[in-house]
């Protein structure tokens, strides 16, 4: 952190020891200073009689001290009287140092703040905020601001930066006149000054709620900071080198005409979206999403049909080696037909057969290469790579992204296409998504039979059985999902484990299967290949089966310890069945006493099959972090804006940036240099 200076003169330098501290506060610089909000503030503005104090409430007195004591039972103490003329105070001091025993000298006049409540002794107050005072010594004319801190850095220090920071730091509003006068926003200085120390008959609520107007100044130019880089980045992108990917669409319309059923109008609608950015000599960034089951791998064939057309690679990334075989799997089979060549990379491949994926992609014989994070490891070569895709893009971090974007050859990067199959709610689309463009599959291909959710307590887990027993009798099969232990994996893994001994005592009747991450790949493969060919009736997992498992014959799955999910992880799960003509059932077990936070999860998950309307409820629950995933690690998260409550200033901030850019470009350079600084690089990959 640079010195503090006015006027060319040092005001202050915090001492390496105190630089460390604030460090871990994320406090490198004078504006970080400037940004460090108070959690509360104490009222030191006025002075209450001691005869007057109200007893449970924190109030601040004032008097003389009568006698001081140091009292060892019922265990070592001092005990101070404070009279002011309208009362006696007895203040506890339970850990005090020799000098602050000198201070409780009788005849000193103190300040005293701290609640008021019965003791002992009488009318007590413990372990006070005090300090020595003289007579008519002037009281603070704003609250008195108490900030977040770590060990070792006290409240008085951080006041002491904070307001050197505010007396020496540059205020000015970044922000065009007409702006400001537009929005009916304050004044930024006036804003953070305000916030720092509000005067005494401040609406309480105001602050607390962060409906001041000062908040909502602060909030919106964080926004505004925020879009001001993502569009930045997205225009950036615009300036940069793709390969221009056009055809003439046999191949797709071949395949189109190949599959068992028509694409739906949103399939198609997104299909043409895509079609027409690759066609483009700058790369696409776009994020395909769409519900459980609404057909996004056949737009993403479409797109990898695009590029190989256009004689180019395709690779296609996913999370799990689950997935990445689920998709190999049913891409091979509708694309193999037409001649296409698929390869399967994973880092679990035996060296001679991944040697020889590696050399068909190398060599340009792949024409579609599918596999996990394997795809972008640095000996990994394409002879033409022109379109990356991304499945389950928040399970990957930037440098992921990033690596296999750089596949490309020197003069190119290829397109990217990520898909989700958790959908993104409208505001955080608008924030942390600005910098791509978004296509939306927003309806499930006729025929899927709707999934009904139950809710069913442990203590019924009897008839749960029961109901397992008698649909694979009658030739369905089943998932029975264990819980989610985030603390350790090897718990997990344990607990699957465990419940499928007891499934299989439980069942002798039904062959049960386990599947787990930590299985080999092979193993997996089996398990997998079993229950689909109903070699397996009841199937024991861990979530490990979220995404990518496709068994129409699965009709029912019980889903135990169903309060510890969040509502996107309920909801992928639950897409697992449903897939054929079957009516499926979901039953979620739980153990009671359900928290508050999992009452309202599991109500929303009953009552909707909507995941726009999951996600959004998930997103007011649990913030945006359950989306972002590992994007948020090249992410600076909102600190002041909540995006559920605050969409009208992101509406505004959106706009803003734009015409920012456009015709105050020196005043969004410097915005962004404010709010972000270098952080605002990680923004750009």
């Amino acid at each position: 952190m640079p010195p503090l200076t006015s006027n060319g003169v040092t005001v202050s330098r915090p001492s390496d020891t105190t630089r460390a501290r604030l460090a871990k506060l994320g406090l490198h610089c004078r504006f970080d200073l400037i940004l460090h909000l108070p959690l509360r503030f104490e009222d030191e503005t006025r002075l209450t009689p001691i005869g007057d104090a109200r007893q449970g409430a924190p109030v601040q007195v004032e008097g003389e001290v009568v006698s001081a004591d140091i009292k060892y039972r019922p265990r070592r103490q001092l005990v101070a009287q404070i009279e002011d003329g309208s009362g006696t105070l007895v203040v506890r001091l339970l850990n005090f140092y020799p000098s602050q025993a000198k201070q409780f000298l009788p005849g000193t006049r103190l300040r005293l703040l701290g609640e008021v409540r019965e003791g002992f002794f009488g009318v007590e107050m413990v372990h006070p905020r005090y300090r020595v005072v003289t007579k008519d010594a002037a009281l603070p004319e704003a609250l008195t601001p108490v900030y977040p801190t770590t060990a070792g850095l006290s409240q008085a220090t951080l006041r002491k930066l904070i307001g050197q920071a505010l007396a020496n730091g540059d205020l000015g509003d970044t922000l065009p006149g007409e702006l400001i006068s537009k929005l009916k926003l304050p004044a930024f200085e006036r804003s953070v000054k305000f916030l720092h120390n509000p005067p005494p008959d401040v609406l309480q609520r105001t602050l607390d709620e962060r409906t001041h107007p000062a908040w909502r100044r602060l909030k919106f130019d964080e926004l505004l900071a925020q879009q001001i880089s993502m569009r930045l980045h997205y225009r950036n992108r615009q300036q940069r080198k793709a390969p221009a990917l056009k055809s003439a669409g046999r191949l797709r319309t071949a395949f189109t005409r190949s599959l068992p059923f028509p694409l739906t109008r949103a399939q198609q609608s997104c299909a043409a979206e895509i079609i027409a950015d690759l066609a483009k000599a700058h790369p696409m960034q776009r994020l395909l999403q769409g519900d459980v089951g609404s057909g996004k791998t056949v737009v993403a064939a479409l797109a990898a049909l695009q590029a190989i057309e256009a004689g180019y690679q395709c690779a296609l990334m996913a999370p799990t080696e689950i997935l990445a075989e689920q998709h190999y799997r049913k891409l091979a089979a509708l694309l193999e037909p037409q001649g296409i060549a698929v390869t399967w990379l994973t880092g679990s491949l035996k060296k001679k057969e991944k040697q020889a994926a590696l050399e068909a992609i190398k060599a340009g014989v792949t024409q579609l290469a599918i596999g996990t994070h394997a795809l972008f490891q640095q000996d990994v070569v394409f002879a033409k790579l022109g379109l990356a895709i991304v499945d389950e893009q928040h399970r990957f971090g930037v440098a992921q992204r990033l690596a296999l974007r750089m596949k490309g050859s020197s003069a190119t990067e290829p397109h990217q296409l990520m898909m989700s199959a958790t959908p993104i709610p409208r505001t955080l689309s608008m924030s942390y998504y600005a910098d791509l463009d978004v296509s939306v599959i927003d309806e499930l291909p006729p025929g899927r039979t709707p999934v009904v959710t139950k809710l069913v307590a442990d203590s019924r887990r009897d008839e749960v059985t029961a109901r397992i027993r008698d649909a694979c009798r009658a030739g369905a099969q089943a998932y029975w999902v264990c819980p989610l232990i985030e603390e350790s994996e090897t718990l997990q893994l344990q607990t699957a484990i465990d419940t499928f001994e007891t499934i299989r005592a439980i069942f002798p009747d039904l062959n049960v299967g386990l599947i787990h991450g930590r299985l080999k790949p092979h193993e997996k493969a089996d398990a997998m290949g079993r229950f689909q060919a109903n070699e397996i009736q009841l199937l024991v997992a861990t979530t490990v089966i979220e995404v990518g498992v496709d068994v129409p014959n699965a009709s029912l799955m019980v889903i135990e310890h169903a309060e510890r999910m969040g509502l996107s992880q309920l909801h992928q799960l639950r897409g697992r069945v449903g897939r054929g003509s079957a009516s499926s059932v979901c039953i979620l077990l739980y153990q009671t006493p359900l928290s508050e936070l999992a009452r309202a999860r599991l109500k929303v998950i009953f009552e909707s099959t909507d995941g726009f309307e999951i996600a959004r409820a998930d997103l007011q629950l649990r913030g945006p972090g359950e989306f972002l995933g590992s994007r948020q690690s090249g992410m600076p998260m909102l600190k002041f804006a909540d995006i559920n409550l605050d969409v009208d200033l992101l509406e505004a901030a959106r706009d803003a940036a734009e015409w920012l850019i456009r015709d105050h470009p020196e005043a969004a350079k410097a915005h962004l240099e404010r709010w972000l600084g270098s952080r605002e690089e990680f923004l750009k990959v």
